[in-house]
């Protein structure tokens, strides 16, 4: 295959506001396993503004030497230590208890936050990072407005910005309360709601695949594609994270953000400029699309199962009613399989498969567009083996890359036909983000692309919220809710 062109002047944009970055669960899994190996990248890399700071905040009692110590221990796996960088970069790190129901902790958090900018000659920038479990969403984003810490300088043109992950809220009615929450304090355009699967490259490559080649946009239609295949297989389990998962399940955890995002890259229209508020408008269109999902048509082919004991990777696992914290009893599914319509002129008739579980035989994420066989075909009576009709893959991860299928006559004096794949592969040459890398880049330079809208998140749940309700009910674990061994195949849950 011909050697992918990098087009030098494709410049990783840096943003030029210093600026002061805060985060909320500082002490936690995130911060230590995702944002601050992030954090650290792009600084050795040149990708964080010239001058900033970064204050964590937790309730866990540390000083900034202890928080300094806690950060360089997350980083010493990560092979980045160009010239005494990590030094450099825990210079620029502070720590401050809080109390996230606490008034007094949020007005030493702006005075510390005045001392610094005033030592650093820092305007008053502001990115909060909420790695903080959902229930303190709503008092985090209340004392933050309360404190007046939310406030932009309007004269100065400086800017604040908050970023909160997943899930926001259980149903529309919990995620309608959340953003009327974040909406006493922020505006809409303040506010960054994180889904880092959007931040891959081959997902952001869907974009380019869609719109900059004139071989696939009109083929992308109901009248050449068969069937558009979504998958997010896990070989994990739920990592001790019994009390969250409880109380999600795998449709709160991963269909209502990251499938929906993937489909509608997938299935949304054509956006007239690229944009991100128009392409947010596209697939907010594309949500208000779906057809409704009914629960009593026994052709919706769902499937709701959880994973029983088994082997992965040559150990053995124990089931999900066995993992701490879980109840004996449980009936919350571990897997899901969906198929859903887009009642449009252009997907008319064409079935979307939505399927993600965890404790399967691989990881793996991709999205299969499978288009149709010839109607007729010259070569049915004069071949030996069949013909088989055209697959567009887009794999995600563990590995990144695209393959399309195509039919060739193998060698030979007869005619025998073979499958042939053309297969890109991202060579490293170009400047790689990890996933939230480019999302904290995108935060500091206001660009919203890759960040849910509050309609097109209230979309999402609404699809969903009333299958939620009905299920929680409905169960019985002889008849509804099926089992699986942990580290079988995603397509044997029977």
């Amino acid at each position: 295959m011909p050697k992918t062109q990098i087009n030098n002047s494709c410049q990783i944009k840096r943003p030029g506001d210093p600026c002061a970055i805060v985060l909320f669960g500082a002490s936690g899994d995130l911060t230590s396993k995702k944002l601050m190996p992030a954090l650290y990248s792009l600084f050795t890399n040149n990708y964080l503004p010239s001058s900033f700071y970064i204050i964590g905040c937790a309730r866990t009692v540390h000083t900034d030497d202890s928080f300094r110590d806690r950060v360089r221990a997350s980083l010493e796996n990560i092979s980045l230590n160009k010239e005494g960088k990590i030094d450099e970069f825990l210079g620029r790190i502070y720590y401050i208890q809080i109390k996230y129901d606490d008034p007094a902790s949020y007005a030493d958090l702006a005075e510390r936050i005045k001392s610094l900018d005033k030592e650093k000659s820092i305007p008053e920038n502001r990115l909060f990072y909420l790695a903080v479990p959902p229930n303190l969403y709503n008092n985090i984003s209340n004392m933050l407005g309360s404190s007046g810490l939310s406030v932009e300088g309007v004269e100065k043109n400086n800017w604040t910005r908050i970023v909160v992950e997943k899930p926001f809220g259980r149903d529309l009615e919990t995620a309608m309360i959340l953003d009327a929450s974040l909406k006493q304090s922020f505006k809409e355009d303040q506010i960054y709601r994180i889904d880092h699967y959007l931040a891959k490259e081959t997902v952001q490559n869907i974009l380019f695949f869609r719109f900059a080649n004139t071989i696939f946009e009109p083929l992308w239609n109901s009248r050449y594609i068969e069937y558009v295949d979504i998958l997010a297989a896990e070989k994990i389990g739920i990592e001790k994270r019994a009390g969250y998962y409880e109380q999600a399940g795998i449709i709160r955890d991963m269909f209502q953000n990251h499938m929906m995002q993937l489909l509608s890259l997938i299935a949304m229209e054509p956006p007239s400029k690229f944009n991100s508020e128009v392409i947010r408008d596209e697939k907010a269109k594309l949500f208000n699309s779906l057809r409704p999902f009914d629960l009593k048509d026994k052709k919706n082919e769902l499937v709701l199962a959880q994973y029983n004991e088994g082997v992965i990777d040559g150990e053995k696992v124990c089931s999900y009613r066995n993992e701490e914290g879980v109840n004996p009893s449980s009936l919350i599914p571990t897997y899901a399989s969906f198929k859903m319509y887009v009642d449009n002129q252009r997907w008319e008739g064409v079935p979307f498969f939505l399927r993600a579980g965890k404790r399967l035989d691989q990881k793996m994420t991709r999205i299969i567009v499978q288009f149709k066989k010839l109607k007729h075909s010259i070569f049915n009576n004069v071949i030996c083996g069949d013909l088989n009709a055209n697959r567009l893959t887009f794999y995600i991860q563990p590995v990144e890359k695209i393959t399309l299928s195509f039919e060739t006559k193998n060698p030979g004096s007869s005619f025998c036909a073979g499958t042939q794949k053309m297969e890109f592969v991202p060579d490293g040459k170009g400047q790689h983000l990890e996933a939230y890398e480019k999302v904290i880049l995108d935060c500091l330079n206001g660009e919203q692309l890759l960040f849910l809208r509050q309609d097109a998140e209230e979309l999402c749940w609404s699809y969903f919220t009333g299958f939620l309700k009905e299920c929680a009910t409905c169960f019985d674990s002889q008849k509804n809710l099926k089992f699986y061994e942990a580290g079988t195949a995603f397509y044997t849950v029977n």
